[in-house]
């Protein structure tokens, strides 16, 4: 005892007193150094968009003009379809990340009428029975794939679409459902899920009385549990029917189901709602619902439920779209319940047929829609990864399949003076049909839309460019003047063709063979490719895909693994899961040559069939200046550098934003010291703009976003030929900085307000050439104007 009493007196007690009370303090500090930042104001959002405009206006870049390069043979995902009341001419489409487009000739012509909003994402369109010059806008894509895109509220239009007002519900960034009161049509309701990525309390059913100027949210459960669905009683416009679904989507996982799922009905326009699930199966294991209701028959109703109770057993060797083992009973599915009563009694109408059980995939919760014929109860359409009919109320499906019809689907519009007239969105763009399904025409040729994630160059002669593409897979196109062009399509100068490679792919083209590639399917599955011209211009593709050995975690691709060639020995690859992998013959054989570079969080790792592969690296980037100097960057925000190969990695992630997407790495060509980096706040609905570069190989960081007005920033590249000029793509647009990144200038003439998701420059033709997601490709034939502009 006497010991200890001189020990508690003692300096050295002191010292470890004192230690120890420094130590707390710095795991404090670094935890809240760690938060993570989410849910970016909304009014600040839209004064971002303000900025963007106002430096359109005053870029010293304003007159040099863009051109669109298409694709012109496939186009991109919409969401919903819209025509005014007896009308059959005039359309309004919605696409998921190309904006509103309009036909007033049926399709022969069609143009965006609404590119001038902070974002381009379409959720939902009205269009006002009482007055046709009267249409609503719902921005935001409420199927929330993991690429989808925030809106910013409502828009309204009183003059057919030739202007737009901004009318509010910014904070709820998805949009599922647009009623307009078919007499007054200053009421209005709308159903909104809410934040994709973050609970909020913005969601649920809203409700206008005086056009838009004020909203009162008149149902709300939850700030997880949102709003998808609504129909009105085409008799009793007090009567409303609305589907509620509890739903977050998380990096690591796909939504899953939850308890507060269901139909919910008002007879007093929103003041009073009653849950309506008498006959429906348990909803703490459904995902989304769709619901219509008959026009010429308001007592029936039908709802389209995504049943994720459990189902059969799997058979043996059986895998689902991904590839990967079903372990564990297979879910229900989709079915479809009717009510003849309003709602009060539900029964299943639909077979259990291997068909519905697969209908929506791994992914029934992108679908839900379902549509009733308005002049016949008994015909019915759902959507999911086919197009199906029913004309037996539901007992029986026929798929409808035509060249030119595209899978996964999300709208239809039936016309109420004729049944077989009929419009369909899907990931492919609008198809219509004259005879009820038999036969469809599409608009792929006129309607750019197309979803890229990417770009890449070759060193042909012209140059070709590649790209991954939503739902498509992987197309390349000849950059040049000239080239003849179909009939009825618009002059892009640009021939496309499919290439190897999926729609969740980087794509590396050898330097030096332009007919080899290296592209993956999706999650990492790499392959090369040889183009043979003496096979009639085929693609030989072989699998070359790092595996793991026995006894190690499985790997962890992301969507868009990361692939580069070495700029020292076009023979080295470079391909990313959660370690990084190099190979030195072109990928037939792979060492591992790091860590786990990732957090490893394990309760960050989903589970089947929800999970999706997270921890993995997301850029890569190896310094022109020496070969093994190598940066390699994750999806849960963590850098490291290696500088002898692998041997030795040093994370480099202090004074970055904590848990930030890394959305590109460039090691700069102008000095070995020099890296510059893009981290995208997306999946935590964070819309900064964070852009950093380093001087002394990643040991301390600068922001140099100045004065880009907000993100999220996808991509950034160094000119080719002067290393104080910078270009970085974000969610508005395209900036160049000529001064290492202190002021930026817009480069915005002949390009919409769309999402900019990577930019080259080719460095023999000077071309720099951008993928969009929305709006395809565009090139500026030569940067010569900006590398040259003197102050």
């Amino acid at each position: 005892m006497d010991f200890l009493s001189k020990f508690f007196r003692s300096k050295v007690f002191f010292i470890l007193v004192s230690l120890s009370l420094v130590l707390i303090l710095q795991i404090y500090v670094q935890a809240s150094a760690q938060e993570k930042v989410e849910s970016t104001d909304p009014a600040v959002r839209l004064k971002w968009y303000e900025q963007h405009m106002a430096m359109k206006e005053t870029s010293v870049f304003k007159k040099l003009q863009w051109r669109s390069i298409g694709p012109d043979i496939i186009s991109g995902r919409c969401t919903d379809i819209a025509v005014p009341k007896g009308s059959q001419h005039t359309i309004y489409a919605g696409a998921a990340t190309g904006g509103l487009w309009k036909t007033e000739n049926s399709g022969i012509s069609w143009k965006p009428i609404m590119d001038d909003v902070p974002s381009i994402s379409i959720g939902d369109i009205a269009i006002a029975q009482s007055n046709p010059d009267i249409i609503w806008v719902g921005t935001g894509e409420a199927n929330i794939f993991r690429a989808s895109v925030a809106g910013t509220g409502m828009y309204k239009s009183t003059d057919a679409g030739k202007t737009w007002k901004h009318m509010g519900l910014s904070k709820t960034q998805t949009i599922g459902r647009i009623i307009i009161h078919p007499i007054n049509p200053d009421i209005v309701y709308v159903a909104s899920p809410g934040h994709e990525w973050t609970d909020n309390e913005e969601r649920g059913v809203y409700k206008t009385t005086d056009g838009g100027e004020t909203w009162d949210k008149v149902f709300y459960i939850s700030k997880r549990i949102g709003a998808y669905d609504l129909v009105m009683d085409p008799q009793d416009q007090e009567t409303l029917y609305v589907s509620m679904w509890n739903r977050i989507r998380k990096r690591w996982s796909d939504p899953q189901p939850g308890p507060g799922d269901g139909i919910f009905k008002t007879t007093d326009g929103g003041k009073n709602w009653k849950q309506i699930t008498n006959g429906l199966p348990n909803l703490e294991k459904t995902g989304r619902i769709g619901i219509d209701i008959a026009q010429n028959n308001p007592k029936v109703l039908y709802a389209f439920v995504d049943n994720h109770n459990l189902g059969r057993m799997p058979k043996e060797g059986e895998r689902d779209a991904y590839g990967r083992l079903k372990k564990g009973r297979k879910i229900v599915g989709a079915e479809v319940f009717r009510t003849d009563d309003k709602g009060e009694n539900w029964r299943k109408v639909s077979p259990s047929t291997e068909m519905m059980e697969g209908f929506g995939g791994t992914y029934g919760w992108v679908f839900g829609q379902i549509r009733v014929d308005p002049n016949d109860e008994d015909t019915l359409y759902i959507m999911g990864l086919a197009l199906v009919k029913s004309t037996d109320g539901g007992k029986t499906f026929n798929r409808l399949y035509y060249a030119g019809l595209h899978g996964d689907h999300h709208g239809l519009w039936i016309c109420p003076e004729d049944s077989n007239y009929v419009i369909n969105v899907n990931d492919g763009g609008i198809n219509v049909s004259y005879d009820g399904g038999k036969t469809w025409r599409d608009f792929h040729s006129i309607m750019n839309l197309v979803q890229f994630y990417n770009v890449e160059y070759d060193m042909q002669k012209p140059f070709n460019v590649y790209g991954s593409v939503q739902d498509h897979g992987t197309y390349r196109g000849n950059v040049a003047h000239g080239l003849p062009y179909r009939r009825g399509a618009p002059r892009v100068n640009t021939r496309w063709e499919a290439a190897p490679g999926g729609e969740g792919t980087h794509v590396a083209v050898d330097p030096t063979n332009p007919h080899i590639i290296y592209s993956s399917s999706f999650y990492g599955k790499l392959n090369r490719s040889e183009y043979k011209p003496g096979l009639n211009g085929k693609w030989v593709t072989k699998s070359i895909a790092p595996k793991a050995k026995e006894g190690e975690p499985p790997l962890r691709g992301q969507w868009m693994a990361p692939t580069i060639i070495s700029p020292h020995n076009n023979k080295v690859i470079y391909h990313g899961f959660q370690y990084l992998f190099r190979s030195k013959d072109r990928g037939d054989s792979w060492e591992k040559i790091s860590p786990d570079l990732s957090y490893n969080d394990p309760d960050k790792i989903g589970k089947l069939p929800f999970a999706i592969p997270h921890q993995c690296l997301t850029a890569i980037s190896e310094s022109p200046f020496q070969f093994g100097f190598i940066y390699a960057g994750t999806d849960d925000g963590r850098v490291h550098v290696t500088q002898n190969g692998g041997e030795t990695w040093e994370e480099i992630s202090k004074g970055l934003p904590f848990n930030k997407h890394v959305s590109r790495i460039v090691a700069s060509k102008y000095d070995k010291a020099t890296v510059y980096l893009t981290l995208n706040g997306r999946r935590d609905d964070d819309f900064a703009d964070y852009v950093f570069k380093s001087t002394d190989c990643g040991k301390t960081w600068v922001d140099i976003s100045g004065n880009i007005p907000g993100g999220p920033v996808n991509v950034i590249r160094e000119d080719p030929k002067n290393k104080d000029i910078l270009y970085t793509g974000t969610d508005l647009g395209v900036y160049v900085t000529l001064n290492g990144g202190e002021k930026w200038q817009v480069i915005a003439n002949g390009l919409p307000n769309c999402f900019v998701w990577d930019l080259i420059i080719h460095p023999r033709d000077n071309a720099m050439v951008i993928a969009t997601n929305g709006r395809g490709m565009y090139v500026i034939d030569d940067v010569a104007p900006i590398q040259n502009y003197s102050h």
